[in-house]
């Protein structure tokens, strides 16, 4: 058989390749999107069809049989290697997912309550009442002049102010917290 019709060949099959290796590309430029052992597979099926692609070009360049030969061993060496390692790591995910699973299950992983909400209603409602008790007794001391009527309206405003930094701080807190213990439960 001729050299031009194995690279012919070789070139056809590796095109007709692109629903195998256009999706791997894919996956590929994915990045961190994709999971560790389908980027790892992705590399192997398009290690293997540029293989295909090299030995190709190695056809029509070449006189002698021994550097396709050679280019077609290394790559097929190169792609398994790639593929067995994709295995292990799948093998890999699926055991730590099993794990995962079964921990939820057992109910060892706690998520712990956020009560950041209940804090922050608790501190604003503290606050308005006060504000409310700051305004009835500036008014019962019974203002006079413009002065204790614009103090009747900031003091209010003031507390209210106060409580509100108050309530955002403790749920800032409360949120930071629960956080860290949920990590820490992991």
């Amino acid at each position: 058989m001729s050299r031009t019709v194995l690279a012919l060949g070789a070139a056809l099959v590796t095109a007709a390749g692109c629903v195998w290796y256009l999706p791997a590309l894919a996956d590929l430029r994915a990045g961190a999107d994709r999971t560790v052992s389908r980027r790892t597979a992705a590399a192997a099926t398009v290690s293997g069809w540029t293989t295909l692609a090299v030995v190709a070009a190695l056809l029509l360049v070449t006189r002698a049989w021994w550097i396709p030969c050679a280019a077609a061993l290394l790559g097929a060496a190169v792609t398994g290697g790639v593929r067995a390692r994709a295995i292990t790591q799948r093998r890999r995910e699926t055991r730590e997912a099993a794990r995962q699973w079964a921990e939820l299950r057992a109910g060892t992983v706690r998520d712990r309550v956020d009560h950041s909400r209940g804090i922050f209603v608790v501190v604003v409602a503290c606050g308005l009442a006060m504000a409310a008790l700051t305004a009835v007794m500036t008014l019962a001391a019974g203002p006079e002049d413009s002065l204790h009527w614009v103090l009747a309206v900031a003091a209010p405003a003031v507390v209210v102010g106060l409580f509100l930094t108050a309530a955002i701080t403790c749920t800032h807190v409360s949120r930071r917290t629960t956080t860290s213990h949920a990590r820490a439960s992991r």
